[in-house]
């Protein structure tokens, strides 16, 4: 949906509806971004990663840390916005880093400047935003056949709380459990996460 120079990116997000102890979500859901400092716990196969001018691994996962996020043409405030994230927590991947700035891509392969204090180190995942309409569930440990503690709708935001390298613990709307870690973008496959 492009409005003039903004454009938003609405996913589902009206908020979680609980109905016999399943949850069953629409989340409004726009674009994201993570900080030059940012210090979370991770261990990835992928070890060899370069780092940054932040001393961190590029790529990696962050969030946004706030509800309204301008990601622009290019490093600086010189270079117009050209489109608005307006989901706190989302989570996009840093892919380059430029003094106080850093390149994201979200869900969708977009990409553009945030500037690095609008980033949150935070971990979350956006669950499965390849599947449009679908529930997915969460367990109540990580395996496929443990008791389903609600179904979260495709496209909804959570909290990455830790990931096995398979399974990945997930809160979203004061429910925790385990979702396969296949199913969430915003973490790298076989990625450990403490």
């Amino acid at each position: 949906m492009k409005t003039g120079r903004v454009k938003l990116v609405l996913i589902a997000c009206a908020g979680l509806t609980i109905v016999a102890g399943l949850v069953s979500g629409a989340l409004l859901l726009p674009r994201q971004s993570a900080t030059a400092g940012d210090t979370t716990s991770t261990s990835n196969p992928a070890n060899d990663r370069p780092t940054g001018p932040s001393g961190l691994p590029v790529p990696r996962y962050v969030s946004l840390k706030t509800d309204r996020v301008n990601v622009r043409r290019g490093p600086s405030t010189a270079h117009r916005v050209i489109w608005v994230y307006a989901k706190q927590g989302l989570p996009v991947e840093i892919i380059a880093e430029s003094e106080h700035w850093r390149r994201v891509r979200d869900s969708e392969s977009e990409e553009g400047w945030v500037y690095h204090s609008l980033l949150s180190g935070r971990r979350t995942g956006l669950v499965s935003p390849w599947r449009k309409g679908e529930s997915i569930a969460l367990r109540s440990a990580p395996d496929p056949a443990a008791k389903t503690v609600a179904l979260i709708q495709t496209g909804v935001v959570g909290q990455v709380v830790s990931c096995t390298g398979k399974w990945c613990e997930f809160s979203v709307g004061g429910y925790s459990g385990w979702l396969q870690q296949e199913l969430l973008w915003g973490v790298y496959p076989d990625e450990k996460i403490d």
